[in-house]
């Protein structure tokens, strides 16, 4: 299925893009309303469910969180916050052959994986 690239859709790449954070949902669709103030949170959040879709942005799904937006899509490892909830990218290599070592007992193909170490950043180690 081949999906156009609406104005709508075009705002919310611009916005995770510019926002650089692994932004919200709500982060993001406030940014855009600032300046677009007739856009609805619907329209926000189906775009952004689109163009992870489509690859063109990443969804980090947070465990009891929100789920939150990286405008990069290549292979990479992030770190959640336990105190203030915030993302961020975890500066290392991938292991490219990650899923070769792991082994499954219960006849899983595996098609890919993300990988969300816990801890607290240090602006919440400052308070």
């Amino acid at each position: 299925m081949v999906r156009r690239t609406t104005i709508q859709k075009e705002l919310v790449l611009n916005a995770v893009s510019y926002l650089h954070n692994h932004a919200t949902a709500d982060e993001i669709y406030e940014l855009i309303r600032s300046t677009h103030p007739h856009i609805s949170k619907g329209t926000v959040y189906r775009n952004l469910n689109c163009l992870a879709e489509e690859g063109k942005i990443r969804k980090i799904e947070i465990p009891n969180g929100s789920d939150r937006f990286d405008h990069i899509c290549t292979a990479h490892y992030h770190i959640h916050c336990c105190k203030c909830g915030r993302a961020f990218d975890v500066d290392m290599d991938v292991v490219s052959d990650l899923i070769d070592k792991v082994k499954d007992t219960h006849g899983f193909d595996f098609l890919d994986y993300d990988i969300m170490f816990k801890g607290i950043c240090p602006d919440c180690q400052k308070k």
